[in-house]
């Protein structure tokens, strides 16, 4: 008879030879029924290492109950449940691997780098939140199922199941924000309010929204600050969502003028401006004179982009030609501030009110007539009034029954 651990090697040997055999079968399967599609080479690349893992496990624990079979060595119960927690942990790692698979593949079906991406982004959002419940759930049964091999923890889990009640309260209330803000993260991605690539305005911050998960929101900011919020934040907080349902915008630039301007000549400089760049998107273009107080007439310019970056640079554009062509063409139309000097004439005597002026209660007999109808007075009765118009109708009464 072989010795034990000679028959080990070989069976090691054996075995191992027949993982990689079964390896490259699987790889040759899935590149053949993949042939001319991306969907294979990703499936390899996310799936071979935990799967060589979980078939190296499987061999080596073959090997060793091959070699030695029956409990007649002390340390094979602690060997087989060694290799049952690496198969545990493999596994999950294989079927997390597959997840990662199954969201690659479907947010690659949507490109979001397109003018209009705001379905790519939905599914993208929704599909990377699913991921992460996912991942979670495997994790959390790998972990119990690998504790549940030591017979002291399933003791512990019995006790535990016994006392489910108490504990789920306990549970419940410590963790009440954790799980608030879990579900805040659910309710954000399923209800749309808020999708990765957002561009949103919050706590007076633009940014766009670079990461969702279950317990925050990560927002890239303009100045390559990124800004951290609880999800509960935006379930509770109002906030300006910019592509909610697309990325095109419109954007106003306001000039302070003299009264001199001209609004015509400039809406036609206007015109020449936006046909100059590729920045406007040439949905509208307005040129308005919204107020006309305080000595300065107020041009409002409101223009369109097709995202909001691209927005900010139109406005910056279009403020920078105007400014340029104010002060070039018009230039009496700068902004100036009125003084009139006036000679001093002596001190002039106010004249007195005069009392025959007519108003609208007093000065004429309609007047006061108007007056009397919210002046008269209210008339008030009295208890002694009462008690002689009560004795009043009492002898009235009386009278009429001695007639009768």
């Amino acid at each position: 008879m072989l010795d034990p651990w000679l028959q080990f090697a070989i069976v090691l040997v054996s075995a191992l030879i027949g993982a990689v055999v079964v390896a490259a079968l699987v790889a040759l399967a899935v590149r053949t029924a993949g042939r001319r599609r991306a969907w294979s080479t990703l499936m390899i690349r996310r799936g071979r290492r935990p799967f060589r893992a979980l078939l190296l496990v499987i061999a080596v624990w073959i090997a060793l109950l091959t070699a030695f079979p029956g409990p007649r060595e002390e340390w094979m119960p602690g060997i087989n449940q060694l290799f049952t927690i690496l198969v545990i942990a493999a596994g999950s790692w294989l079927m997390i691997a597959a997840v990662l698979f199954a969201t690659d593949l479907a947010i690659g079906r949507y490109r979001i780098d397109i003018p209009d991406n705001r379905v790519a982004r939905r599914i993208r959002t929704q599909t990377l939140i699913l991921r992460r419940l996912a991942i979670a759930i495997i994790v959390v049964i790998a972990v119990g199922a690998a504790l549940l091999t030591f017979p002291a923890v399933q003791t512990i889990g019995a006790s535990v199941l016994a006392s489910a009640g108490i504990a789920s309260i306990v549970a419940g209330l410590a963790a009440q924000s954790v799980l608030a803000n879990m579900f805040a993260g659910i309710q954000l991605v399923f209800s749309e309010a808020l999708r990765v690539d957002d561009v949103i305005v919050v706590e007076g911050e633009w940014g766009r929204v670079g990461e969702i998960t279950l317990s925050y929101v990560v927002l890239d900011l303009w100045d390559d600050r990124r800004l951290v919020l609880p999800c509960t934040y935006f379930t509770t907080t109002p906030f300006q969502n910019w592509t909610r349902e697309g990325s095109e915008l419109l954007g106003s630039i306001e000039l302070d003028l003299d009264w001199r301007v001209s609004p015509t000549r400039m809406r036609e400089h206007l015109e020449r401006v936006l046909a100059e760049t590729e920045l406007w998107d040439g949905r509208a273009s307005v040129l308005q004179v919204t107020e006309a107080t305080g000595g300065l007439v107020r041009v409002r310019v409101l223009v369109t982009a097709q995202d909001a970056p691209t927005l900010f640079d139109l406005r910056c554009f279009v403020r920078e030609a105007l400014v340029d062509w104010v002060q070039r063409q018009m230039p009496t139309a700068l902004p100036v501030q009125r003084v009139m000097m006036t000679a001093d004439t002596g001190h002039v005597e106010a004249e007195a009110p005069r009392g025959d002026v007519d108003g609208l209660f007093t000065g004429s007999v309609a007047a006061q007539q108007r007056a009397s109808t919210f002046t008269q007075g209210v008339p008030i009765v009295s208890p002694e009034d009462d008690a002689d118009d009560a004795s009043a109708e009492s002898a009235a009464g009386a009278g009429h029954r001695s007639t009768g």
